[in-house]
């Protein structure tokens, strides 16, 4: 958390903790060191017990543009092997987003193009400025969004996916709820952005507890409904015994905070 990044900015406020991407003469653009630089910092969350929640922004007018069109030229100048092993690099950055232990919010403003569509939709929450203009605009270059599919198809499901993708057509953030790639939209200026209460919900639940239903959703979606019985019995089997269980259940019948 203490290293010094170049296309990135962290802070920490409380115990939330702020990563803004900070390439802002690209409108925040990834490029090969942005993409490292993300994943080795939501891969450190691992091990981190004292953040309750990361929130993923953009300094600058702009959430993100997408890939740096630079960036990906000289990549697609190389061989195949480098390009399929580039395209890997990329899918690690949205998992390490999405297997994040902690809960993660993505809060968009400007625009977010391409690969910035991606970011949004494998983290937990997504917030949006109403203006804010999104597009997977891969097809406008003559390639298809194929890293950030498995985490968007996810997040919006096949039919949307097959408008938003196979247009490319730009749309804006009431749209982009319309389609669930938002969970809130918020005017800028105003007072109801909606981030600050998730932040105090996050902040008054059981850390642990948050952790395990994160992983409880995730692992569901992956078994099928037999598996889950086995797995879900097993967990608030082992909940209920914890520490925090013990405490948040004597509390509530005590009337008094945990």
């Amino acid at each position: 958390m203490e290293k010094n990044f170049t296309t990135i900015t962290i802070n920490k406020r409380d115990t939330v903790a702020w990563i803004a991407l900070n390439r802002t003469e690209v409108h925040n653009a990834m490029n090969a060191e942005m993409i490292f630089e993300l994943t080795e910092v939501f891969k450190s969350f691992t091990d981190d017990n004292e953040i309750r929640s990361v929130v993923l922004t953009g300094n600058g007018k702009s959430f993100c543009a997408g890939a740096d069109l630079n960036y990906m030229k000289g990549i697609a100048e190389f061989g195949f092997e480098e390009n399929v092993e580039d395209g890997k690099k990329l899918a690690a950055l949205f998992k390490s987003i999405y297997d994040c232990p902690i809960p993660t919010i993505a809060l968009v403003h400007g625009s977010a193009f391409g690969g910035a569509n991606g970011l949004i939709a494998a983290c937990d929450i997504a917030i949006g400025e109403e203006n804010t203009t999104f597009a997977f605009s891969e097809v406008k270059l003559g390639i298809a969004p194929a890293t950030i599919a498995p985490f968007v198809i996810k997040r919006i499901g096949e039919f949307g996916a097959k408008e938003l993708m196979m247009t490319g057509k730009r749309f804006k953030g009431k749209e982009a709820q319309r389609w669930n790639l938002l969970n809130h939209v918020y005017k800028s200026g105003e007072d109801e952005n909606p981030l600050n209460e998730i932040l105090k919900q996050f902040e008054s639940s059981a850390p642990e507890a948050v952790k395990e239903t994160k992983k409880l959703i995730n692992t569901v979606l992956g078994k099928d409904i037999e598996e889950g019985i086995e797995y879900t019995s097993e967990l608030i089997a082992k909940l209920r015994a914890s520490e925090e269980g013990q405490e948040g259940m004597a509390s509530f019948l005590e009337k008094r905070k945990p």
